[in-house]
């Protein structure tokens, strides 16, 4: 039996009232990737300091190797190396 305040669907929000009248923003996790969040975003650091992208989707970064951190700059991907070619190059 479900008790009155339970009312099935998704909370919006810890008992801070009604939804809010502006959309939501869309967050996707990729466990080996960024965070990707609909735009425009803007990012408050550690230190305070506020960083915003008008972008439509911006990625941002969980592994801290970016150097455009808190932007992904796809530093967490694995390196491949080129496969070199054969040392004999002589037409058959």
């Amino acid at each position: 039996m479900r008790s009155s305040s339970d009312s099935g669907t998704p909370a919006t929000g810890a008992g801070t009232g009604p939804a809010p009248s502006r959309p939501a923003h869309r967050v996707t996790i990729d466990p080996q990737g960024p965070i990707l969040v609909e735009g425009p975003v803007e990012i408050v650091l550690d230190d305070g300091t506020r960083i915003r992208s008008d972008r439509f989707v911006v990625a941002v970064c969980t592994c801290r190797r970016s150097r455009t951190y808190p932007w992904c700059d796809t530093s967490h991907r694995p390196r491949e190396r080129a496969i070199e070619p054969p040392d004999d190059r002589s037409p058959r």
